[in-house]
Formats: structure tokens, C-alpha cells, sequence
């Protein structure tokens, strides 16, 4: 039987879902538990998209209710003031400005207790070998959408190298146009083009060097 708050979503009934989300939030659900849910609605949004059921307005107006839907919920996920752990890096790579997917990783690892450093859209390379600098980060997420932005990821792989902290780092290339092609072109170590995908590379990583996998 399919969730309520998933059918809310799947509808873009934002007004519906929000207040799903809400009561959820009351009745002691994680909020691990709701971005999934909602998540799983976007991705019935997508395939409605995918069978003309659905315009390009829609699956735009399903991220803006997933984004919503986050806000809500940020109160309840703690900062990387508050959490212990080891440090991920994430951003979108230069000359792209699509986040939703990131965001919801973001959310997700932040949720579990884990410190993510969000550096946004539209990332240099040399902004992301910074920030691994400055953190101290074992694991670098990169996203990308545009296809021709993908050799922007094999410079930021080529810079960790150069910087002598290549294998010091994961990286992590996710987005809809990689594929192993991608993986073996940019040098990463890991690759995913969906949120189910790249959660399951994540909680690998972060096992092997926790020593037990961590429950997202």
C-alpha cells in the first residue's frame, strides 16, 4: 500500500504534503524517514514525466515542494557544530547550478550525524581542493548534471594529486550523466546517477572507515 505522504507528493499537493510532514514530525518520525518518503514521491513525478503524464512545470514545482519540504525539517538535523564523525566535502561542479539531488544527500548524511560541508553551485576546482584543506574531509562529493561539465570533475581529481592528498580522498561523482565512462575519464573513485545509488556508495565508504556501517 503506498505511503500517504508519497501520494502527496506524487500529486503536487504541496499544501497536503507539508502538512503530512508536519504531523509526522509530531508523531516522532526521523527525518530520514520523511525525505525518503517525499523522495520516492519525486521519483513517481519523474516517471509521469518520463510518460508525458506530467510537463517539465511539474517535475520543477516537485522540487520546489522537496525543497520546502527540507526546510521544514532543517530544525531538526544537526549542524556540523554538533556532530562528531568524519568530514564530507559536496558541491556542484563549476558551470552547473543544479543542487536537489546534493541537497538531498546532504540532508540524509546530516541526518545520520555526520558532518557535511555544502559548498553549493557552480564550484571552482580549486574550490573544492581548498575546502578539503580547510576540513580535513576523507570523502569529496562532486555533482554534476550537464555532460559538459564533466571534465571540470577531472581537474579537481587532477589538482588532489598534484596537492599530494589524492589518496587521502574518496571522491564521489553523482549525477544523472555518469556512468563508468565518467568514472574512468574524471579518476573517481565512485560514481552514482541516482539518491538510492550514492546512499548506499556513502554508507560503504563511511563503514569502511567507521568500522561498521552507519543506518541512513
Amino acid at each position: 500500500m503506498e505511503d500517504e505522504l508519497q501520494i502527496a507528493m506524487a500529486d503536487l499537493d504541496e499544501e497536503k504534503t507539508l502538512l503530512l510532514v508536519e504531523e509526522r514530525i509530531k508523531a516522532g518520525y526521523s527525518s530520514v524517514e520523511i525525505i525518503e518518503t517525499c523522495r520516492r514521491g519525486v521519483e513517481i513525478v519523474g516517471e509521469k514525466y518520463s510518460d508525458s503524464h506530467y510537463y517539465l512545470s511539474d517535475l520543477i514545482m516537485s522540487e520546489e515542494i522537496l525543497k520546502g519540504v527540507m526546510r521544514v525539517l532543517e530544525p531538526y538535523i544537526p549542524t556540523n557544530d554538533t556532530v562528531q564523525g568524519p568530514s564530507i566535502v559536496m558541491g556542484t561542479i563549476e558551470g552547473d547550478i543544479h543542487d536537489l539531488g546534493k541537497n538531498i544527500i546532504i540532508y540524509l548524511l546530516r541526518s545520520s550525524g555526520y558532518k557535511v560541508h555544502d559548498l553549493g553551485v557552480d564550484v571552482k576546482p580549486e574550490r573544492f581542493i581548498q575546502a578539503v584543506n580547510e576540513t580535513n574531509a576523507s570523502i569529496l562529493g562532486i555533482s554534476v548534471l550537464i555532460s559538459f561539465c564533466v571534465s571540470s570533475i577531472k581537474r579537481v581529481v587532477d589538482l588532489l594529486d598534484e596537492a599530494g592528498m589524492r589518496d587521502k580522498v574518496k571522491v564521489v561523482v553523482g549525477g544523472y550523466p555518469v556512468n563508468q565512462e565518467v568514472k574512468e575519464f574524471t579518476g573517481a573513485d565512485f560514481y552514482a546517477n541516482d539518491v538510492t545509488e550514492a546512499l548506499r556508495i556513502y554508507r560503504e565508504i563511511l563503514g569502511v572507515e567507521e568500522g561498521s556501517v552507519s543506518e541512513f
